[in-house]
């Protein structure tokens, strides 16, 4: 078995996150790695109607969405004891960041929730399935519970 040394965590601050934050904590403790923490904000685009580019409201909500994201990730690193500069707060496509900032930091372990999707949902992919599929380090993908 590998003996990770950089453990990367990815939150989407969805309520079963802890099961994904309490798996990521119980790995680092015992491989005694370094634990970072990521949260993406997922670009929103709203349709054209004629105005022409991006909209007002759609800089606003987006950096609400970002105001938000930090202040959450900002409590659970400390909860975690994770020092800053190991704190991601990215903007884009969460597969893309997460793969990025994993590669570019020498993860090697990403821990991210899977809902484990059945049907179409799985047909079109999740986020933790396309990590699984295309990042160079270990990917852990913890069942969330459903319902």
């Amino acid at each position: 078995m590998a003996r990770y040394q950089h453990i990367l965590l990815a939150v989407d601050f969805f309520e079963q996150d802890e099961v994904v934050i309490e798996r990521a904590q119980e790995l680092a403790a015992v491989y005694q790695a370094k634990l970072s923490v990521i949260h993406v904000v997922d670009n929103i685009p709203i349709v054209d109607t004629g105005y022409g580019g991006e909209m007002p409201f759609q800089i606003d909500f987006t950096n609400q969405l970002v105001d938000i994201a930090k202040a959450k990730l900002a409590k659970l690193a400390e909860k975690l004891a994770i020092a800053k500069d190991r704190v991601w707060l990215e903007l884009g496509s969460a597969k893309l960041e997460i793969i990025r900032v994993a590669e570019e930091q020498n993860v090697d372990l990403i821990v991210v929730g899977s809902h484990g999707r059945h049907g179409l949902s799985l047909l079109l992919g999740s986020t933790a399935n396309s990590i699984l599929h295309h990042a160079k380090c270990d990917v852990l993908a913890v069942r969330l519970p459903t319902g």
